[in-house]
């Protein structure tokens, strides 16, 4: 299957080659870094909601949650226990401009090994754990392999796949950050009758995901972008003619080199990052990453269980609820991926908008006019409704704001700043996990329903941005961006009267 280059003069080429079985693995492989992602999100909400862990390590919450009057909407609200959560993402931020340097100088293969090596001692403490203190220093070190591993997968994914399949493959990251989340929401959902114990299965099963990528990441290619770049030249030759199954790789090879030493003519990508011709991406880059945390997504699959549980379901029952949900977002996904490059980005954004909007606001009327902060829980048939209104808001986020929050920034930046300004998305977005993950059970507690209503207002702004300001990139190679996008955009093109670079060759 060929890939299209385009020249800066706006020639069209293809590429010889086709999507060969190697690469589907080193696909699946480095996937594993979004599945220990997914399985982290899922987990930490069913394991805050097990009597056996609050029991030993957040004793205050688990009285309130046992008490015989108490308020629906801020049983759980708790900083500690919301520290347990979101202390990973802020950890993962750190560490992704560790991680961007490390990808240039280093590769991305290494960069996903370091990242599944880090997982693997973060498990080990918090399944392990005896305090407090202890989970939550094995929770930062979780955050350090999630910040490499968000830092490279993508990137990876992106410059080994040809343009017309780039959203596909790309998505694939995302793919199995859903199959992370329902695993996960399925171990709880066996483990949280497992006393006294339950919750250190579920917390050491995420070591799975984390050695798979370690040890599949030993056979797996380099990018041959990446071996270029590091002057490491005939072999990246022959990672290219291995990834395309073919000999005749010319073409692509001398494309990939001149990008390489435009590349190289940048000495500081960060500072390049915050000229005018860099504000197209980085905007969009950053702004991708809040609006995906503010669509509240996040905080329903962090607290999944804790929020069916407020509405009235039991425990077990919550817990199911949550298994319900991530099979929505697993296949909501698979539906992104075949439909990505065929309709575009902006229409799965847009429709997508509508969809959240309109759930959101049917769960924040249903909670405001049923569910009061003291006495009875919802009625069976409206707990089952908000559950429904879940799985359909879950469902537009999975086959939009999901995937191509990750796609669209690892897409648009030239080659000379698309490690540092994938790094500013990744630690945009761990710093608004963060902020989310913090804030949400206090956030539940003070505005109640009108949480969903918050959120809600954010979509329209989400809505509004994709109308306006973010360009259709489908099938546009990843360094023909600022011809073919940024310099036909009504908005954008502004910026790019700095953009000197000359006329090149583009994968």
């Amino acid at each position: 299957m060929p890939a299209v280059v385009v020249s800066g003069s706006g020639e069209n080429q293809e590429f010889e080659g086709r999507i060969t079985v190697y690469v589907i693995v080193c696909v699946i492989i480095a996937a594993f870094g979004g599945l220990m992602f997914g399985y982290d999100i899922g987990i930490s909400g069913g394991v805050t909601s097990m009597d056996d862990f609050l029991k030993k390590f957040f004793p205050a919450v688990f009285e309130k949650k046992h008490h015989v009057i108490e308020n629906n909407y801020c049983k759980y609200d708790n900083q500690f226990l919301q520290l347990f959560t979101s202390c990973l993402y802020l950890a993962a931020l750190i560490a992704s401009f560790v991680a961007s340097k490390l990808c240039s100088k280093y590769g991305r293969k290494l960069t996903m090994q370091i990242a599944s090596i880090f997982f693997i001692i973060g498990v080990i403490l918090t399944a392990g754990g005896i305090n407090i203190e202890m989970i939550i220093f094995g929770r930062i070190f979780l955050g350090f392999g999630v910040g490499f591993a968000n830092q490279a997968v993508p990137l990876f994914l992106s410059e080994i796949a040809p343009p017309n399949l780039r959203g596909a493959l790309n998505i694939s990251f995302q793919l199995f950050v859903t199959i992370g989340i329902l695993v996960s929401n399925l171990i709880n959902y066996f483990t949280t009758n497992v006393h006294p114990h339950g919750w250190r299965i579920s917390l050491g099963i995420a070591g799975v995901p984390a050695l798979m990528l370690c040890l599949g990441s030993i056979i797996i290619c380099e990018t041959p972008t990446s071996l270029i770049e590091r002057h490491k030249v005939e072999e990246g030759r022959k990672v290219l003619r291995k990834i395309r199954g073919v000999e005749n790789v010319d073409d692509e090879f001398d494309s990939i080199i001149h990008a390489c030493e435009m590349a190289k003519q940048v000495k500081d990508p960060f500072r390049k990052l915050m000229k005018p011709v860099s504000r197209p991406q980085l905007v969009i880059s950053i702004c991708l990453q809040i609006f995906q945390q503010f669509t509240g997504i996040n905080a329903i699959m962090f607290y999944a269980p804790v929020l069916f549980q407020t509405v009235g379901f039991e425990n077990d029952a919550a817990l199911l609820s949550s298994v319900i949900t991530g099979l929505v977002n697993v296949f909501s996904t698979v539906v992104s991926i075949y439909v990505v490059d065929r309709a575009g980005r902006r229409i799965l954004l847009l429709e997508a908008c509508v969809q959240m909007f309109i759930s959101q606001v049917i769960i924040g009327l249903i909670l405001f006019k049923e569910l009061k902060t003291t006495g009875d829980n919802l009625s069976k048939g409206e707990a089952i409704f908000v559950v429904i209104s879940v799985c359909t808001f879950v469902m537009g986020f999975a086959w939009s704001w999901g995937p191509l929050g990750w796609l669209i920034p690892s897409e648009i930046f030239p080659l000379e700043t698309r490690s540092a300004g994938f790094a500013f998305a990744v630690s945009t977005n761990m710093l608004f996990t963060f902020i989310i993950g913090q804030a949400f059970l206090s956030m539940l507690c003070q505005m109640q329903a009108g949480i969903f209503f918050f959120f809600a207002a954010w979509v329209i702004i989400m809505g509004a941005f994709t109308w306006f300001l973010l360009p259709e990139t489908k099938g546009v190679p990843v360094d023909a961006m600022v011809d073919k996008v940024w310099k036909q955009h009504w908005f954008w093109r502004s910026f790019m009267i700095e953009d000197d670079r000359p006329d090149v060759k583009v994968v």
